[in-house]
């Protein structure tokens, strides 16, 4: 029988193990209907039959992934946008020109600036003040850990030097205690009762704007690593509802459900409401929200990763501060065996050594009330790891959700983090051998807008654990470096396991959704230094072309 396209003269990725060479894929209607040798190709072809020829590009699945912020990203990408700034001073001419452009507007919100550009990681609040200070200034870090105020936003929010920490943050101050401009973790959230939130025309533009960008970059399906109404970026749900509506929703998502810090375990009703909801509108082959996310700790750079020893200070002396733990463990293992219970996914964010050990007792709390689930929790980040801990994973059948990209050394884990971490921690970061050896199931993500979404920039660094222009050898050791097999997994059939997609996708498999991508040159097929120059030439879904490469001179 003739298929509708057919996918000759490349290798092909099929979501595990090597490449296959030498066969054709044949794709009919929405789904992969045939696997073959090249040589029996011209049997699948027809007279409305298209051809593509690869021409030695790679056929793979497309990449999903496993731990983004499309909508906040995409919303940040429409307002100041700090993402391209290369200095402080950069950054500040990025918002005055912002400013200047946009003088209508009575907040200036955006984000992604970094935190290496300043000094200690915090901005002041005087180097917006120079460029604007007639209106109130607020902007995420790209990490989206910490804010950047200028006086006007300050004040409007109503804060001065009497104003204490929250519990799940921290406020950089002047020395008479005024805040200094910078507003780490929950403090960020002081803001919250009179910045104005994003108007749903446009978070839906953030989204529609979000999935043009990453289909480019050849992701074709991801898990929203934060649904909710209250949480600390725009709420996505009602724009994936309107998207789906529409007809231009084009990928699968899953959505997970933001669990709300100042809250207990009352909220667990609603998450389970809201799962409901959206599976009753039929919809869940697009968007479902099975999903709860649940921020253990922060990040190390502002020492709020939670860590089982203390960082250090400047000198290199021990400090009582172990970061912040967002929920007490009593109430994580009690949370995460109800939602296991009740059939929901946790995602965990789970970056210091303390925090994945939380985590993973949480899951083992839930396996050991409710016994073995098919509930794929996974844990993302995961930049400190025990040895002991790295073994944990395949047992608790708990998923290691990687941000390969991070992987490398580079100014802000150099200048930032490994000064103020103990010895023989550098060797921990990001040990994804360990994982590997252990037998953990892998998936990835780019936590994108916090650090690039494109993933084949993050497996060339999975890989060699080297980012192009740096100098330093690979971060934590050769060994923790993967496998290029097991890099395109991890992006592919790893992460549609953890959405509870694979049985569908994930993989080149007859039946199938023809979710595809070609790859040029073949990653496979260069040096491992040299993956991140392939590019996405064609993306497919459910047997669509819907980005084509635009061709160069």
């Amino acid at each position: 029988m003739a298929v509708d396209v057919l996918f000759t003269g490349g290798a092909v990725f099929t979501g595990s193990g090597a490449p296959l060479e030498g066969v054709a894929v044949g794709v009919t209607g929405q789904r992969i209907s045939a696997i073959v040798p090249e040589a029996e190709a011209e049997a699948l072809v027809g007279p409305e039959t298209q051809r593509v020829d690869l021409r030695g590009a790679l056929l793979s699945p497309g990449f999903q992934d496993a731990h983004i912020h499309p909508t906040s990203g995409g919303v940040e990408a429409l307002q100041c946008d700090l993402t391209s700034a290369e200095s402080a001073e950069d950054a500040v001419r990025l918002i005055a020109e912002y400013a200047a452009a946009n003088p209508e507007e009575p907040w200036i919100l955006g984000g992604g600036w970094s935190m290496d550009h300043f000094e200690g990681g915090s901005p002041l609040r005087g180097a917006i003040d120079a460029v604007v200070s007639d209106r109130p200034v607020l902007l995420m870090s790209r990490d989206h850990h910490s804010s950047w105020a200028n006086t006007a936003a300050i004040e409007a929010a109503g804060l001065n030097a009497g104003t204490e920490d929250p519990a799940d943050g921290r406020i950089e101050r002047e020395a008479d205690g005024f805040p200094a401009g910078t507003f780490h973790e929950g403090a960020g959230e002081l803001f919250a009762d009179v910045k104005p939130a994003a108007t749903a025309d446009l978070t839906y533009r953030g989204l529609l704007h979000a999935q043009e960008q990453l289909i480019a970059l050849g992701v074709t399906g991801w898990q929203d690593a934060l649904i909710g109404i209250n949480g600390p970026v725009p709420d996505s749900s009602t724009a994936y509802r309107r998207a789906i509506d529409e007809g231009e929703l084009l990928v699968h998502v899953v959505g997970a459900q933001w669990w709300q810090r100042d809250k207990g375990l009352e909220q667990i009703d609603d998450i389970l409401r809201y799962r409901d909801e959206c599976q009753a509108r039929g919809t869940t082959d697009r968007y479902q929200a099975g999903t709860v996310k649940i921020m253990v700790d922060g990040v190390a750079e502002n020492f709020t990763a939670s860590m089982l020893t203390p960082y250090r200070d400047a000198h290199g002396h021990d400090t009582h501060n172990h970061g912040i733990s967002f929920v007490d463990n009593e109430t994580l293992r009690e949370a995460v065996t109800r939602l296991d219970a009740a059939g929901m996914q946790v995602h965990f964010h789970a970056l210091g050594d303390r925090a994945v050990r939380d985590a993973l007792d949480a899951v083992a709390a839930a396996r050991e009330a409710n016994g073995p689930s098919d509930n794929r929790h996974h844990l993302a980040h995961l930049q400190i790891v025990t040895e002991a801990d790295a073994a944990r994973f395949a047992d608790l059948g708990a998923v290691a959700n990687l941000q390969m990209l991070w992987a490398t050394h580079e100014d802000q884990i150099d200048t930032l983090t490994l000064p103020f971490m103990q010895e023989g921690q550098e060797a921990r970061q990001y040990p994804f051998g360990d994982l590997v050896r252990g037998g953990a199931r892998l998936a990835a993500g780019s936590d994108w807008p916090v650090s690039s979404a494109n993933p084949i920039d993050a497996i060339m660094i999975g890989v060699t654990r080297v980012a192009p222009g740096i100098e330093q050898g690979p971060i934590g050791g050769e060994h923790q470096r993967l496998s290029i097999e097991d890099a395109f997994a991890a992006y592919t059939s790893g992460t549609a396991y953890v959405n509870h997609r694979d049985h569908d996708t994930g993989y080149v498999r007859e039946g199938y959704l023809a979710n595809l991508i070609a790859i040029e040159p073949n990653p496979f097929a260069v040096p491992a230094e040299e993956i991140h120059l392939s590019s996405v030439v064609s993306t497919w879904i459910e047997g669509t072309n819907v980005y084509t490469r635009p061709e160069t001179n």
